[in-house]
């Protein structure tokens, strides 16, 4: 996209976004681009269920669904900073800005903790239960308090690598490919996950049209995630001890990857995650991972999130570094 005063554009892009991110988060009330695929999720998900009935059908209809919304969403994005490119620089900027702002979390997933946090504090725990159920899958009306702060921990170290580290994978991945630019595999990635969260269940009436979806966002997530693990081992300052922790427990996670996203959290703080839950009044038992050292307490998510906030970090000074160094010395 070019360089500003030598320095990269780029660069300065990804700065601007993770600050609005982090002062400012999601607007409430604001349209978000999540917000806009979600709804052509649901009716384009809607069509396809009303009108085939048989699942080679559906299962055709999921993949045309999931690459079409993923091409469309980096496609629009692309749009969007191409054609402002041309109207106004600054206007240019401050859309590209703001549209990679929409796809970090940061912000997103410590108001969510702390908004089961707090009426938990003050022990309301039917409140802290509402509040919860907001966020997880899980049945959460009979969850004891440390169900509930299990539950909180398993959404942070989850939502750290599909809301956090891999929407900055993908933009500094984008960065670096001549043309494309940070935004639209950013955006294509978060249609992926949104796509996932939807419809990619193993239940009706979601099997057949949501498989493709949810084997997409795996193989999407493969990456950043053993990435954002690695990452995390190296801040612990214990990496053997926690890899080690993460090789025999997370594999056995039906989950390629929320496995090691919850076993690399539990194992840095000495607490066990997974186990029982409950959804629709179906139990289901999860592997458990890592080592019941220490039970989980409002100061381990706080922790959790200290972790999160210093990966992403990391990546962003890393991203910046390759973009005015190497990247700028490629250039010239």
């Amino acid at each position: 996209m070019g360089d500003i005063t030598g320095f990269s554009r780029e660069a300065i892009a990804l700065l601007l976004a993770a600050t609005l991110d982090y002062l400012i988060g999601d607007p409430w009330g604001w349209l978000h681009p999540v917000q806009v695929m979600g709804w052509w999720i649901s009716h384009l998900t809607e069509v396809i269920l009303n009108y085939y009935q048989k699942s080679w059908l559906r299962r055709l209809g999921g993949v045309i669904l999931g690459l079409g919304l993923i091409i469309a969403s980096g496609g629009v994005g692309w749009l969007i900073i191409s054609l402002s490119s041309q109207i106004n620089f600054l206007l240019s900027m401050g859309l590209e800005i703001i549209l990679l702002a929409s796809c970090f979390a940061g912000r997103s997933l410590r108001k969510a903790a702390e908004d089961v946090l707090q009426p938990l504090a003050s022990q309301e725990i039917e409140l802290a239960r509402h509040q919860l159920s907001l966020y997880v899958g899980r049945d959460t009306d009979n969850l004891s308090e440390q169900e509930i702060l299990r539950a909180v921990l398993e959404t942070v170290a989850e939502n750290t690598t599909d809301g956090v580290t891999a929407p900055l994978f993908y933009a500094i991945v984008g960065g670096l490919l001549p043309g494309i630019g940070i935004v639209p595999l950013t955006l294509g990635y978060k249609a992926a996950s949104t796509l996932d969260s939807m419809i990619g269940y193993h239940r009706e009436p979601y099997s057949d049209i949501g498989w493709f979806s949810a084997q997409l966002e795996d193989r999407l997530t493969w990456l950043p995630c053993r990435l954002t693990v690695l990452t995390l081992a190296l801040i612990s300052g214990k990496p053997r001890e926690v890899l080690s922790i993460c090789r025999r427990d997370a594999p056995v996670d039906p989950s390629p990857n929320s496995g090691w996203s919850e076993c690399i959290y539990a194992a840095i703080l000495g607490v066990q995650l997974g186990g029982t839950n409950i959804y629709k009044g179906i139990i289901k038992k999860k592997p458990l991972l890592g080592d019941p050292i220490s039970l989980i307490t409002p100061e381990t998510i706080d922790q959790a999130l200290k972790l999160t906030r210093a990966c992403f970090i990391i990546w962003l000074s890393l991203a910046v570094f390759i973009y005015l160094v190497i990247w700028g010395a490629y250039r010239q």
